[in-house]
């Protein structure tokens, strides 16, 4: 009999080794496991954009009218587009050092180039980043249902508006039965490319949301009901100059995508396409963003919530207001139950990574620790969306720490550390500005935060 050695035997999982299995590992293991899935060849380049531009366009859109209100029209509308050229810069950063270095995953190329501690550090990021999402997409979810308050003024949701007040129609349950009949089912594939369909017709309802938006707008303005908005910021004090900072965050959460760049790519038909992909759905999100953006603002001004959905549950000033503010807010509830599982997706993959280093099996193809993890992380992403108070106060905390780390300052370090002596000197010098960008803001945006709170002073998007 031969015995492995102890190393052997524990099953360490190498800092390179991928946390998902290789396209074609995956699809045989699919087979066998899940006859269903049986068959799959390789996703294609639009399922792939559609997975990518949901990941993107998620609740962060929400809080771009408001991110607006603070810059101001020309300033904010500049800051999404910068926003979308350092996102594809940093992206290509990834894909470019992680080709080099044969790594499957972003965490595996964060171990390449600064072992399993940076692979753990990364990997932390991400988890609290997606936990930060997922949490703000059920606020949104509880507002768009069951209502929000804001300075004191209650906002109605559509169960609310439809069924009254109840105890059925409450944040909580209405929470509860949308994890157990919505979230539970999606959250369940093993898969990213199954969720094709589904992240189709999420970018259609954020389109919609979109148009609706935009026609409103366009209407009151040319019926004379509303003036363009202010172009530039509004500053009284030194207060609300550094409060321009706490934008930042909002931006920057707003393009998180790259934690599931790789997933995506190890299941294309064509794994070259990814930069196509990449470029096609920052340009798709890009363009959601500013309209949303710039008609969002226009029409509720100064009004303008942290949450815009909130705004569309009064009178419009138009006929059949009502109607589409139900509209409105339904669909995009509706984009948000669909986003959720391409977020959850690398979020589980990732805290797996954490918490089981040593795995011999990917927990894709282990369902205990499949779904123990998946009923963990729903809890408390439940308790978190009952007790945080505002999607501006998750954004900021996220959005200032870990998003940051994921988008910018991971992808520029992986570049200065060129363990495969590949960084041209363009790439480093873009690594040098993304980290000085990202740091440098996210100081001063947690600075105005804690400045603000000990001041007592209004929320920013208030």
């Amino acid at each position: 009999m031969t015995f492995l050695p102890s190393s052997d035997r524990k099953h360490r999982r190498s800092p390179r080794a991928p946390l998902l299995p290789q396209k074609h590992a995956a699809a045989a293991a699919a087979a066998a496991a899940e006859p269903g899935e049986a068959g799959f060849d390789g996703a294609s380049f639009s399922g792939a954009v559609f997975n990518l531009s949901t990941t993107i366009v998620g609740a962060g859109i929400m809080a771009l009218p408001a991110t607006l209100k603070q810059l101001g029209l020309i300033p904010g509308l500049a800051m999404i587009v910068l926003g979308a050229v350092l996102t594809n810069t940093s992206i290509d950063m990834i894909l470019k050092f992680s080709r080099a270095s044969k790594s499957p995953t972003y965490s595996a190329a964060a171990a390449d180039a600064f072992g399993g501690a940076g692979r753990a550090l990364l990997q932390s990021c991400i988890v609290v980043n997606n936990l930060g999402m997922l949490v703000v997409y059920m606020i949104i979810i509880g507002d768009v249902l069951s209502g929000t308050w804001s300075n004191w003024v209650h906002h109605t949701g559509v169960m609310e508006e439809w069924l009254g007040q109840h105890w059925w129609t409450s944040r909580a349950f209405l929470l509860l039965s949308t994890t157990l009949f919505v979230f539970a089912p999606l959250i369940s594939f093993k898969r990213v490319d199954s969720l094709r369909y589904t992240s189709a017709l999420s970018v259609g309802l954020a389109v919609v949301f979109v148009a609706i938006t935009a026609g409103i707008a366009i209407i009151k303005l040319a019926n004379g009901s509303i003036t363009m908005p202010r172009l530039m910021p509004k500053l009284v004090d030194q207060t609300s100059f550094w409060k321009l900072f706490t934008t930042f965050p909002i931006l920057v959460t707003a393009y998180i995508c790259h934690h599931n760049v790789h997933p995506i790519e190890n299941e294309l038909k064509d794994p070259m396409q990814m930069k196509s992909i990449v470029r096609s759905s920052l340009t798709l999100c890009s363009a959601v963003y500013i309209a949303t953006s710039f008609f969002g603002f226009l029409l509720f001004g100064d009004q303008t919530l942290d949450d815009v959905l909130a705004n569309f549950d009064g009178d419009l000033g138009i006929p059949y207001s009502m109607i589409l503010n139900d509209i409105v807010r339904i669909s995009y509830g509706i984009h948000l139950m669909l986003v959720f599982p391409i977020v959850f997706f690398s979020l589980r993959l990732n805290l797996d990574g954490l918490l089981f280093p040593y795995a011999k099996i990917p927990i894709a193809f282990n369902n205990r620790r499949f779904y123990t993890v998946t009923a963990a992380l729903m809890g408390f992403i439940f308790l978190g969306a009952n007790f945080v108070p505002s999607i501006w106060d998750a954004f900021q905390f996220t959005g200032a720490t870990a998003a940051t780390s994921v988008g910018f300052i991971f992808p520029s370090a992986i570049a200065l550390r060129d363990t495969h002596g590949v960084a041209t000197k363009k790439d480093k010098v873009l690594s040098w500005i993304m980290i000085l960008l990202a740091v440098s803001s996210s100081i001063v945006a947690l600075s105005s935060d804690v400045y603000g709170f000990f001041n007592s002073d209004e929320g920013v998007g208030s």
